[in-house]
This record gives C-alpha cells, structure tokens and sequence, in this order.
C-alpha cells in the first residue's frame, strides 16, 4: 500500500478545518462532520482550540482511498502559529493550500506558497467559498495566476466542461504550458494522475 503524508494549510478563516472534516467524512473515517464554530470539529481537539475556533497545533488523521493511505495534517492557520504549520512541511509528499475565493488573496497564504516552494512540494490550490453570491471565478484565478504563480489551472473548468476526449486534451494543453514532465506523466497514465 502506498503510503502519501498530505498537509492542508491556509490563511485562517479560509475553510481549511471544514474541508479536512469533509475529507475525512467522505473517506469514511468520521461518522459526522464537525464544526469549529461548534467546538465539535474531529481534528482541534485541545481545549483552546475549541475555545478560540482556531487550529493552533497541527494534527493528523489516516484516510484510506483504494490502495492507498492517505495521512492528513491539519496545520494552523493563523499567522502566530505559521511556525507550527511551517514545521510539517519538511515531511509532506503534497499540499493543499486552501484559499477563500471571497477574499483577495491573502499575505499569509503568499508566504505559505513561497515556504511550499522553498520545500519543493506539490501543491493543490483549493478555492474555498467559490459557491457564494458574487464570487467570479475567472477573478479569482486571475488574483491567483497574479500573486502565487502563472502555473495554476484551474481544474473545475477543466473536468466540469465536458467529458471524453476534449477535457482530457484541455487539461493536457493547460498541464504543457506549465511543466513537461506532468504532462508526461498525464500521458503515460492514460489520463490518470493517481
């Protein structure tokens, strides 16, 4: 069984905490998603955590997915703990970087992608709240292409837009202009990323 450590990290109030219990909810390891404006969510289990509604410690859980063991860190949000959040990242094999797309994008989320490329992991740029009125997604992935990296596609347009061959020759397009060796692989596979 192949064995990947993947940690969430975000500005604080991005949603991180809510998308880890959905992850581990949907995977099976949690019967009921928590909240952390309830003090009931799976993964902030110390006191002041639940107090304040904030991650302050990181924490793992274990999601299983085909042959696969996922280990999940949550890590905080908030900039007085970025050190905790920062210590994780020497042992991620990828990142989930969540970002709220109701929101410009974040100092704090510029320095955790520098710190993520300084740590040379492979990271997933989650738009969170992209479901609430007013957001524009074509905004938000300008703010991201302007102030993280040209290199970010986005993928909903990509898989939501049609099925067969054009969305896998889309997503091949997007995945050349940012790195060879990933749409190699994207090839080889036969499509298949995992």
């Amino acid at each position: 069984m192949d064995k990947i450590v993947v940690g969430i990290l975000a500005h604080v109030d991005s949603g991180k905490t809510t998308l880890s219990e959905g992850l581990l909810y949907t995977a099976g390891t949690i019967a009921k998603i928590g909240r952390v404006d309830h003090g009931s969510s799976y993964l902030d289990t110390f006191s002041l955590e639940r107090e304040r509604g904030i991650t302050i410690f990181s924490k793992q859980a274990v999601i299983t997915y085909k042959d696969k063991l996922f280990t999940l860190l949550d890590t905080p949000g908030h900039v007085d703990f970025s050190a905790e959040a920062e210590r994780t990242l020497s042992v991620l094999d990828y990142a989930i970087l969540v970002v709220s797309g109701t929101e410009p994008i974040q100092s704090h989320t510029i320095t955790l992608w520098r710190l993520l490329k300084k740590y040379s992991v492979p990271c997933i740029v989650f738009v969170n709240k992209t479901d609430l009125y007013g957001v524009d997604r074509a905004d938000v992935l300008m703010r991201l292409n302007d102030k993280l990296s040209e290199n970010i596609i986005d993928f909903s347009s990509v898989y939501g837009g049609g099925s067969g061959n054009r969305f896998a020759d889309e997503f091949a397009d997007e995945l050349a202009m940012c790195s060879e060796t990933l749409l190699d692989k994207f090839t080889d596979t036969g499509g298949s990323m995992c």
